[in-house]
C-alpha cells in the first residue's frame, strides 16, 4: 500500500465516521415523500445536527372524550396553541387517540411559532410540516398515541406554539383536555399549513388529540412531570397568561441561577382522584392517578423528577374517602411506580378549602391527617407545603384571601405564583429516591 492509498483509506474512514455521527442527530425524512406539494419553509423535518437531547416541554394529559363529538372533526383544521417551558432547536410532537373508538386519521399536521401570544397567525418563516415515519398521513387507532419526526425549528423558551392537525375523514369521539385556560382554534378545510390565522375563525377553550411538545436541547437536562388534579390544571388562572403554578415554577427554573436546568410537564387533569376513576361518575374528571400515572407522567420524554399534587378531591367529591390512610396508601403506590423508574418524587400537602360548598369539619380532619403523615415524612422522597403557602394564619382551615380565586377551593394567580415559590428546587436534584 502506498503512502496516498493509506492517507485516503484514513480520509475515507474519517468521513464515515463524520456521516455515521451526523445520522445520530439528523433524520432522513423528507416532507416530499407523502402527500401533496407545500412550501419550502415547510419541508424541513430533520432533527437538529448538534450535540443534545430530546425533553418534555409541554405537555396536557387527556381527560375524556368530547361530548357532542361523534365523528370527529371531518375536514375541519384545529390549530392548538400551546406555551413552551423550554426551548430548543428541533421539535416533534405527541398526539393522542385513547378515547376514540375507531381509527383516527390525520393527514397533514404542522408545528409553527405563533406571531403573537394566542393568536392563530403563524411567525413568518416558522411552518413546519410533520411526518410519521416519514409519511405526511398518520392513523392513529382507537386506544393508541403517536409521535411525529422531528423537525428543525428554532423554539424560544415561554414561547407559543400552533400545532395544527387536519383530519379528512369520520374519526369517531375526540380525545381532549377540556380546561386548557388557553384559547385554540378551528377552520374549515385544510388549512394546517396556512400561515395567516384568518380561516381559524372558531374558538376552543380545548387542547384536542395534542399531548405532547418534544424540543431538541442542549441547555436542559430533562423535564420535571406533575400529577395533580385543577389546582395543577390551573382552572382558575387567568386565561392565555400562563399562570398556572407549573408555569411560575418553569419560570424559576429558567431564570434562578443555580436551578436544575428541567423543564416542567402539567400532568394536572381538572376532579382527578388519586383512587377512583373519574369517569364513573364525571368523564371529564379522567383516568385515576393510579391507572395513568405511566401515561401521563412517567413516560413523558426526560423526566428526571416527579412532583405529586393529589388527594383532595378523594375527600371532597363522592364517594368521599374518609380514610386518610387509604389516600395515603395511594399516594405510597404512586411513589412506589416512580421509584420502579428511579425517580424521585417531591409530593404536596393538601391545601385549604374552607368556605367552599363541600366544606365540612370532618372532611378538614381527613384532610389534615392525610398533611400530618406527609409531613412525618413517609410518604414521598420530599415535601412541598402547598397547604403552610396558601393558608390563612388566621383561619388555617382557608386560603388567605390574597391567594383565593374566589371559589375558596383554588388559588388565585398570585397563589399560584405562591406555590410556586414554595418549592425547594433542590429536592428536584436528587440523584435517587429516598428509602421510605
Amino acid at each position: 500500500m502506498t503512502r496516498n492509498m493509506g492517507y485516503a483509506l484514513l480520509a475515507g474512514l474519517a468521513a464515515i465516521v463524520v456521516l455515521v455521527s451526523t445520522a445520530i442527530f439528523i433524520g432522513v425524512g423528507d416532507n416530499d415523500s407523502g402527500q401533496g406539494g407545500g412550501s419550502s419553509q415547510a419541508r424541513n423535518n430533520a432533527s437538529p445536527a448538534s450535540s443534545g437531547n430530546w425533553v418534555g416541554s409541554w405537555s396536557a394529559s387527556p381527560a375524556a372524550a368530547e361530548p357532542n363529538s361523534r365523528d370527529g372533526f371531518t375536514n375541519m383544521s384545529i390549530r392548538n396553541v400551546v406555551h413552551t417551558s423550554v426551548g430548543g432547536t428541533g421539535a416533534r410532537i405527541q398526539l393522542s387517540n385513547l378515547f376514540g373508538n375507531r381509527p383516527l386519521t390525520i393527514s397533514h399536521a404542522t408545528v409553527a411559532l405563533a406571531a403573537a401570544p394566542s393568536n392563530p397567525t403563524a411567525a413568518a418563516g416558522t411552518m413546519r410540516r410533520l411526518t410519521f415515519g416519514n409519511k405526511t398521513a398518520v392513523t392513529i387507532p382507537a386506544g393508541g398515541e403517536v409521535t411525529s419526526d422531528a423537525v428543525r425549528l428554532n423554539v424560544p423558551h415561554a414561547a407559543d406554539l400552533l400545532v395544527t392537525t387536519y383530519s379528512p375523514s369520520p374519526s369517531g369521539p375526540v380525545t381532549y383536555h377540556p380546561y386548557a385556560r388557553q384559547t385554540s382554534y378551528v377552520a374549515e378545510g385544510d388549512r394546517a399549513e396556512e400561515t395567516a390565522g384568518t380561516a381559524f375563525n372558531q374558538q376552543s377553550p380545548y387542547w384536542r388529540y395534542l399531548t405532547g411538545v418534544d424540543v431538541w436541547s442542549s441547555e436542559t437536562q430533562g423535564a420535571v412531570a406533575v400529577l395533580g388534579d385543577s389546582i395543577t390544571d390551573g382552572i382558575t388562572s387567568s386565561p392565555g397568561a400562563n399562570r398556572r403554578w407549573t408555569d411560575f415554577l418553569a419560570e424559576r427554573l429558567r431564570t434562578e441561577r443555580d436551578a436544575p436546568r428541567l423543564s416542567v410537564l402539567n400532568g394536572g387533569v381538572s376532579g382527578n382522584r388519586v383512587l377512583v376513576d373519574g369517569s364513573k361518575f364525571s368523564p371529564n374528571n379522567g383516568p385515576s392517578g393510579l391507572a395513568r400515572m405511566n401515561r401521563d407522567v412517567l413516560s413523558r420524554t426526560g423526566v428526571k423528577a416527579v412532583v405529586i399534587e393529589m388527594g383532595l378531591n378523594d375527600i371532597l367529591k363522592p364517594p368521599r374517602q374518609r380514610d386518610p390512610n387509604k389516600i395515603v396508601n395511594g399516594l405510597r403506590d404512586l411513589v412506589r411506580q416512580a421509584h420502579a423508574r428511579g425517580l424521585r418524587v417531591v409530593g404536596s400537602t393538601l391545601t385549604p378549602f374552607g368556605g367552599h360548598r363541600g366544606y365540612t369539619p370532618r372532611l378538614d380532619a381527613t384532610r389534615r391527617a392525610v398533611n400530618e403523615q406527609i409531613r412525618a415524612g413517609k410518604v414521598f422522597d420530599a415535601v412541598v407545603d402547598f397547604d403552610a403557602a396558601l393558608r390563612d394564619p388566621a383561619h388555617p382551615e382557608r386560603l388567605r384571601a390574597a391567594y383565593d380565586s374566589g371559589d375558596h377551593l383554588h388559588p388565585s394567580d398570585n397563589g399560584y405564583r405562591a406555590m410556586a415559590q414554595a418549592m425547594d428546587l433542590t429536592a428536584l436534584k436528587g440523584a435517587s429516591p429516598a428509602k421510605l
